[in-house]
């Protein structure tokens, strides 16, 4: 008596590849995550300070951004507007809160006498904080 083979179908194998695509995925959201957080926390120093009565929550810095365009244009928060008009908002916003920092954001063609004018209407309006906003050099 002869006993044949019974042929099985194979199952399906073991992979033996690892899928990385997953764990690609999950690296690049956390390296995204750890570029946008890394700087917030370089500079932030975690103080314990003590409670005292009287005090009252400090104001945030405040500042306006007067933008000079190519032509000597001048816009304020990214509005147009005139010479009188600008210094009467800067005067608006000194009565508010002396502190106020102006960036002040000018193309580099604008002639030098235009930053000036700029800077003499923030003084007589009573602001003495400005900042030159400029791009980083390219290397």
């Amino acid at each position: 008596m002869a006993f044949g083979r019974l042929e099985r179908t194979q199952g399906a194998q073991p992979m033996s590849d690892i899928n990385v695509t997953p764990l690609v995925d999950v690296m690049l959201v956390l390296v995204v995550i750890l570029i946008i957080t890394a700087p917030l926390l370089a500079s932030s120093i975690r103080l314990d300070l003590p409670h005292a009565d009287g005090t009252q929550p400090g104001e945030a810095p405040r500042f306006v951004t007067v933008t000079l365009d190519k032509i000597g244009r001048a816009f304020l928060n990214d509005k147009p507007v005139t010479a009188a008009e600008l210094a009467e908002q800067l005067a608006a916003v000194a009565r508010q809160n002396r502190d106020t920092e102006i960036q002040l954001r000018a193309d580099r063609g604008v002639p030098y006498g235009r930053v000036v004018e700029v800077m003499g209407a923030a003084h007589a309006a009573g602001l003495s904080r400005i900042g030159f906003v400029a791009e980083p050099a390219k290397k």
